[in-house]
């Protein structure tokens, strides 16, 4: 993983920070390798969720891979590309813990960033589901959760990616699945992570990015073994199945196009979330894409 300062644009290159999880990898695979005709070419940073949502802020890339809870605090420089991104159903973030039924109520609780959709969701869950609010709240790479709440070193951990299907084998239990949740009270899909694009690059060039995401997208779903080597490479030693769960589960149709539903899921999120003064509102328009 590099930082900015290591990542130096390679001639017109775009700079691009996603994360080296298999469902980034295998969207970006084709695109990344140059096997898209015409695409503008990427040069290509892998970074946790935590620090692309701080560099999005920032304005340090041309393109990123955002939680869509970090889209009220950057849409006035970046545009939501209406593909590329994480929404679905049946993978919602989930919290775990070593007991079953175990009370938040003032405990500590570790999550992937504080700017992170899952956070946002658990929110938004905590408020209904536990009414004397949870104590100390600590963020940590995602992949160092279920090692932390094993350990004891914090009483739950709110977990995304493939976490859904590999927390049994650290002797975890799921104390609440956010997806369930935000599913039962609103019947939309669960928006987790979202493309932006630099609004400065121009409607025409916002375009051709929107085009080869879709592009990338199909070429890997047209024969997936290609971005296989990409994927594993870069999946830190997560088993070949559970990688092809994980793209399984968060590269779907939505990926493709987010559609009428997946905006209807990204403004039902972020309205509800600004209603709770947890996000700034959205400004009218603030989703429409160029």
């Amino acid at each position: 993983m590099t930082t900015p300062d290591e990542a130096p644009a390679t001639g017109d290159a775009l700079r691009i920070a996603y994360s080296p999880c298999p469902n980034d990898t295998f969207v970006f695979d084709a695109w990344a390798h140059g096997r898209l005709p015409g695409a503008p070419a990427l040069d290509v940073t892998f970074a946790d969720i935590d620090l692309t949502n701080g560099w999005a802020r920032q304005g340090t890339y041309d393109v990123l891979k955002v939680s869509y809870a970090v889209l009220p605090w950057v849409l006035d420089e970046y545009t939501l590309l209406p593909c590329g991104g994480a929404l679905g159903r049946g993978c919602g973030p989930l919290v775990l813990s070593r007991e079953p039924g175990l009370d938040l109520t003032g405990r500590t609780v570790a999550v992937p960033s504080e700017r992170s959709t899952a956070y946002l969701l658990f929110r938004l869950w905590a408020a209904e589901r536990v009414p004397g609010g949870v104590g100390r709240v600590v963020v940590l790479p995602f992949d160092e959760i279920m090692p932390a709440v094993r350990d004891g070193k914090v009483d739950a951990g709110l977990v995304i990616h493939e976490a859904r299907f590999t927390y049994q084998a650290y002797g975890l239990h799921r104390l609440a699945d956010m997806g369930e949740h935000w599913e039962s009270t609103t019947g939309l899909p669960i928006p987790l992570g979202a493309i932006i694009a630099r609004r400065s690059l121009g409607a025409p060039l916002l375009a051709r990015l929107a085009d080869a995401t879709r592009a990338s997208v199909r070429a890997a779903w047209d024969d997936p073994e290609v971005s296989r080597p990409y994927v594993l490479a870069h999946a830190q030693e997560m088993d070949p199945a559970v990688a092809d769960q994980h793209i399984g589960l968060y590269v779907n149709e939505f990926t493709a196009d987010l559609g009428d539903e997946g905006y209807a899921a990204v403004r039902g999120l972020l309205t509800r979330a600004a209603a709770e003064g947890l996000v700034p509102p959205l400004g009218p328009g603030a989703l429409a894409f160029p």
